[in-house]
């Protein structure tokens, strides 16, 4: 069994990860990092911090973790531009990620990156994306996760236009490369843990290849 540390479990992606952590036989464990308070239940711990540049007032919150999902992230929609998208999605990804390699220098890292990244493309998104993999990649082994339509609950910060799309991404289900439910993007990341894959990118079909071997 493992001790997880998550990331951005009040959000959609993070939420369905979050829900598969607490129905997991596999996990003992799962401390969530969050700005406000969330029901707990069980083998859930909320820990409450407010500035994700900087974790040192919560070092217990890294101590002997077994596996760092990170699912925080934003969309570039919702931000004023390339610094405060670099600040969320690689500032804060990159701080918690050093963070864990000084308190639990054996964790694995899984980050939640996005269809599309890629360091040549003509869209910024994809570019920060892309390096914030390189990052993670170079400083804990990271395996980065890039699913693309993921099957899960909204939440208060999904954007209005994918709120209208879930009740309809079903119909992708028989693509492998367009969509994945999202308790399987959870089991998908545990059975990277357990295979002990190291310093991986994971397309789309790639992550429900992993969930389907995790049954």
């Amino acid at each position: 069994m493992i001790k997880v540390l998550l990331f951005g479990a009040s959000g959609m992606a993070g939420g369905s990860v979050l829900e598969a952590c607490l129905l997991s036989d596999f996990v003992e464990e799962v401390r969530v990092i969050a700005r406000r308070p969330m029901p707990t239940a069980g083998k859930m711990k909320v820990i409450l911090h407010q500035d994700y540049l900087d974790y040192s007032a919560i070092p217990e919150a890294f101590r002997d973790i077994d596996l760092c999902l990170f699912c925080l992230g934003v969309s570039v929609t919702q931000t004023s531009g390339e610094e405060e998208y670099r600040r969320i999605t690689q500032g804060f990804t990159l701080a918690a990620a050093k963070m864990l390699k000084q308190h639990s220098p054996n964790a694995a890292f899984h980050y939640i990156s996005g269809q599309g990244t890629s360091a040549k493309s003509s869209m910024m998104w994809a570019r920060v994306k892309a390096e914030t993999e390189q990052q993670l990649i170079a400083l804990n082994g990271a395996v980065c996760f890039r699913p693309a339509a993921i099957g899960g609950k909204a939440s208060a910060r999904t954007p209005a236009f994918i709120k209208l799309l879930i009740p309809f991404l079903g119909i992708l289900s028989p693509f492998r490369s367009l969509y994945i439910k999202g308790e399987d993007l959870g089991r998908a990341m545990f059975q990277a843990y357990r295979e002990n894959l190291k310093s991986q990118i994971i397309e789309a079909s790639g992550i429900r290849d992993l969930a389907d071997r995790a049954n």
